[in-house]
């Protein structure tokens, strides 16, 4: 792999805010924990009422953003997050496609400076094929044959910057018995009896911060969890917690959480209504209440394991004194999914390695023997305030939470809310900032294509209130741009929806009508930029 020597950055990175003299300044850890199809309000501390004490604390003696962004897609924010560009010029256009070579990742320009780099978790950055015969297939799904490398091997994450990587090359598995867990190239073939991805995803970090330790190199690290994405899939331990938790349906759920928002002072609700649960559906109509409060049970079950997987993460940079001077980025890739329904196939299993058959859509969800869905009801409920889900370029699909947290270098910032505007594509270049490195120009032989993202920095210190002017979505047909305080936003076929962000933070009042300039003029800026992004 050809990498161009980056140059240190000249100037104090952080003065004011970190004690020391700037020669005396450590570099510091980084590390990322993303969240998969997570609702916005599904932490303690953005008003949920699932149990994630470990990320709680994170938040009160941090920074928590209320207008932070992503792609509204998992392969999408993915590419965002590790590129700094747009998923479209990094190649990812669509599902289960080659990040492009040309568009280097965090831990590529971090190994070439001096930094560990290192990845548990899933990446979902490269082809995904199915194979031609459906049965064989299936066989391929549940362990029982073997068709070599999961994906082209230059794209795996040991090939793309890490140093080590244990985890998942799909986007979709059954947490108990994955299909395609590799450590770096090689595929794990057989996982122990009481293996559960969430808990492997730990043990790994953990390795790999003690791994780290042995040498003064700082580390950056991508704990990129599969929780709670589909399959609903928890240890029964956990589901025992939250048996019964959700008999009242997901229309109380929402409205509490819309209050235990306010009560944080997270949304203003002068600014921010509670619009209806966009799926249409009524808890009052629903003729499988039981099934669907267990959905959710186990939905809470898994992002309370997450949690739980922080807590011990925490823990061991504490342990090895990394925690002060390691920056923790916590947050999620897209909003709750709405998905349901979908059969065995493609990343879809029919049975286990043993052959017993799974049920899907299962009254009794959580083992590995079902295969459950959130649905667009509960996604809508545990996205509140907001509207819509994951795919949707809507706040609900594309608003993540996000919790920064540096003892070291945010001690004025601890406990603090950050109302100011940044995205995904912002992580790279402020990785970047605090390692005191530049992007390449060249990365993999190729010549970089340009970043897109902003350092987060002075957003963070509180020196602006929005590191972007504008930003722009696209995904399988769903569309968005805002422009300071205006957004529009369309589903797939629809019109244009316009909205004062400033006033109606929830979207819930189109203003298309009344400002159709504004419409025109925004959908104009929207075009230019999907040309330029080669988006037909």
């Amino acid at each position: 792999m050809k990498s161009t020597h980056a140059l240190l950055l000249g100037g104090t990175l952080l003065a004011g805010v970190v004690q020391a003299k700037p020669a005396e300044q450590k570099r510091p850890n980084i590390m990322i924990i993303l969240a998969d199809d997570m609702g916005y309000s599904d932490l303690g501390c953005y008003g949920g009422e699932i149990q994630t004490p470990n990320i709680d604390k994170l938040a009160a003696t941090g920074v928590r953003f209320t207008q932070f962004y992503n792609c509204a897609r998992c392969c999408p924010s993915r590419a965002s997050l590790l590129t700094g560009q747009y998923p479209h010029k990094a190649g990812i256009n669509g599902m289960g496609v080659n990040l492009n070579m040309n568009a280097a990742t965090i831990a590529e320009v971090l190994k070439a400076n001096g930094y560990h780099t290192g990845m548990t978790g899933k990446w979902h950055l490269s082809t995904t094929k199915a194979l031609p015969d459906p049965k064989e297939h299936l066989r391929w799904l549940a362990h029982r044959s073997d068709h070599g490398p999961f994906s082209p091997l230059a794209n795996y994450p040991s090939n793309r910057g890490f140093e080590e990587h244990w985890g998942v090359i799909w986007g979709v598995i059954n947490y108990f018995d994955p299909f395609s867990l590799v450590h770096n190239e090689e595929p794990i073939k057989e996982v122990p009896k009481d293996f559960y991805m969430t808990d492997f995803i730990t043990e790994k970090s953990i390795d790999l911060i003690e791994q780290f330790s042995k040498d003064e190199k700082p580390f950056f690290m991508y704990v990129a969890q599969t929780a709670p994405h589909w399959p609903l899939q928890a240890r029964p331990e956990d589901i025992a917690k939250y048996k019964g938790k959700y008999t009242e349906g997901w229309d109380v759920l929402r409205k509490k959480r819309y209050q235990r928002m306010i009560d944080l002072k997270l949304i203003d609700p002068a600014t921010c209504s509670l619009p209806p649960n966009s799926s249409g559906k009524t808890w009052e109509a629903c003729t499988e209440k039981e099934m669907e409060a267990e959905n959710m049970a186990v939905h809470a079950a898994m992002v309370d394991h997450v949690d739980q997987s922080v807590g011990k993460i925490i823990q061991k940079l504490k342990e090895k004194g990394m925690y002060e001077n390691t920056i923790i980025f916590v947050l999620s890739d897209n909003g709750a999914s709405y998905e349901r329904g979908y059969p065995p196939g493609f990343d879809r299993p029919g049975f286990t390695r043993d052959s017993t058959i799974i049920e899907y859509n299962s009254p009794h969800p959580g083992s590995e023997t079902t295969w459950n869905y959130l649905g667009t009801a509960w996604a809508s409920a545990v996205n509140a305030p907001f509207r819509y889900w994951k795919m949707e370029s809507y706040e609900g699909g594309a608003c993540t939470p996000l919790i920064v947290h540096w003892p070291n270098g945010l001690k004025k910032q601890q406990n603090t809310i950050n109302r100011g505007v940044g995205h995904v594509i912002d992580i790279l270049p402020t990785c970047l900032e605090l390692a005191k490195v530049k992007y390449p120009s060249e990365i993999n032989g190729q010549k970089t294509a340009s970043v897109d993202g902003k350092n987060l920095l002075p957003l963070l210190l509180g020196e602006t209130k929005a590191v972007h002017d504008t930003l722009f979505w696209e995904h399988e047909g769903g569309k968005a741009v805002r422009v300071g305080d205006w957004k529009i936003a369309a589903r797939k076929n629809s019109e244009w929806e316009l909205f004062d962000l400033s006033k109606d933070r929830s979207e819930a009042q189109n203003l298309s009508a009344k400002y159709p300039e504004k419409v025109q003029q925004m959908s104009s800026a929207w075009k230019k930029w999907a040309v330029k992004m080669g988006i037909k």
